[in-house]
């Protein structure tokens, strides 16, 4: 089958976190988080060298790890490289980060208040502006395609995955990089009020790519992004995405989502089950279908949150295609405090036979679709997205494929 470039894949997944190298890892530790000392930041030295790190700050340098990453997964660059193998100007960027150089911004504005522009380094300068984290991984990489940085709030890791994509379908560009990034430090803390090992310090990094032009450099896709919706409610969202009830295999909730009694719901830490903006709803979704949520492993992720749960959604429908989704599930946190024997039995595992039972037979889910969803009912919106699983479309020689007749790439 021929695919046009609307249908839009994911060929490629990048982390950049401590102590989860792949997608599959991230599942692992959002479904049993690790107890005991945190484990060492990222190293980004290991991946990108001293160039990388010249004159840029950490969020830059943690979202040039997972573009890399990413990139090489998806085989557009090479193991001993990091020009892409193919046009530059067929490739775009699309980041999201809500504080990533907030610290930079700060200290440049306190820096020319207390003294003047003067004493300002001409090569730390360009690290103050919104869009230094999209831009240096084109820079890097030689992507000459558009160039988006999003800072959206709760949704903008989601929304960026969307723009993405967004980009594919209309002929822009054959693929693009989707990175989510965040980090901590003295600023950041101060201005949210939480202490550093609550927050994210790290990236994820997808490449979205049109079927077709995948099919045609023989890459392997590991997901087709579904519909995407954007609501003031998450009850509403999730109606839009999965009309009639349907239910999903699995579901990414929202950062720190919690379920209240009697069919409450309400963002963690939240007045009332429902948070500020008035009475409850009802969950969503049947406690039957297991809940994950990444922020329970990785900290608080603001704008990297969307990207951070697409990864982890990659891993749990390839787990979910190869059925052998033993010794991964939804642990209590993620199943809801009213998840009872049948909630944990729908994540496909052993869960609850005790650290050292052997893995038994594993459940084949109703659904091989991944709910993702971001923001909540106190937020301004709600944004959600539909992963799927995709066959292996790849022939061992395949053709050329030809442009598109709108599309800006040679």
């Amino acid at each position: 089958m021929t695919q046009g470039p609307g249908e839009v894949v994911v060929t490629g997944v990048g982390l950049a976190l401590p102590g989860a190298d792949t997608p599959d890892a991230l599942l692992r530790r959002t479904a049993c988080p690790v107890t005991g000392p945190a484990a060492e930041p990222f190293d980004t030295a290991a991946r990108i060298g001293r160039r990388g790190h010249r004159y840029k700050d950490r969020a830059t340098r943690l979202a040039l790890c997972a573009a890399l990453d990413a990139l090489r997964n998806a085989r557009l660059i090479p193991s001993d490289g990091e020009e892409v193998t193919v046009p530059g100007d067929t490739v775009g960027v699309v980041a999201s980060s809500n504080l990533g150089n907030l610290d930079t911004a700060c200290l440049t504005a306190a820096a020319i208040a207390e003294r003047s522009a003067v004493d300002l380094s001409p090569m730390s300068l360009p690290n103050a502006s919104s869009n230094v984290i999209a831009s240096w991984v084109a820079i890097r990489h030689g992507l000459r395609g558009p160039n988006l940085m999003l800072c959206n709030g709760a949704t903008s890791g989601l929304d960026a995955v969307h723009w993405g994509a967004a980009l594919v379908a209309a002929g822009r560009v054959r693929r693009a990089v989707v990175i989510g990034v965040e980090t901590h430090n003295a600023v950041v803390e101060d201005l949210l009020g939480r202490p550093a090992d609550e927050l994210l310090d790290g990236a994820a990094a997808l490449v979205v790519e049109g079927a077709r032009w995948a099919e045609a450099r023989g890459a392997r896709a590991t997901a087709a992004l579904g519909p995407y919706e954007r609501r003031a409610g998450l009850s509403g969202c999730v109606e839009a995405l999965l009309p009639g009830g349907a239910a999903p295999g699995v579901w990414f909730t929202p950062e720190r989502y919690a379920e209240g009694p009697a069919g409450a719901e309400g963002p963690a830490g939240a007045e009332g089950p429902a948070g500020a903006d008035g009475p409850a709803g009802p969950v969503p979704l049947p406690q039957s279908v297991p809940r994950y949520d990444v922020t329970s492993a990785v900290g608080r992720a603001s704008g990297a949150l969307g990207v951070l749960q697409c990864a982890a959604a990659i891993g749990w429908l390839t787990r979910a295609e190869a059925g052998t989704d033993a010794e991964t599930g939804a642990g209590p946190q993620a199943a809801g405090p009213e998840a009872g024997p049948d909630a944990r039995a729908g994540s496909g595992t052993a869960f609850g036979a005790g650290p050292g039972a052997a893995p038994g037979p594993v459940p084949v889910p109703a659904s091989r679709q991944a709910l993702i969803t971001s923001g909540d009912d106190t937020a301004d919106a709600v944004a959600g997205l539909l992963l799927r699983p995709t066959p292996d479309r790849c022939h061992p020689h395949p053709p050329r494929a030809p442009l598109s007749a709108m599309e800006c790439s040679r």
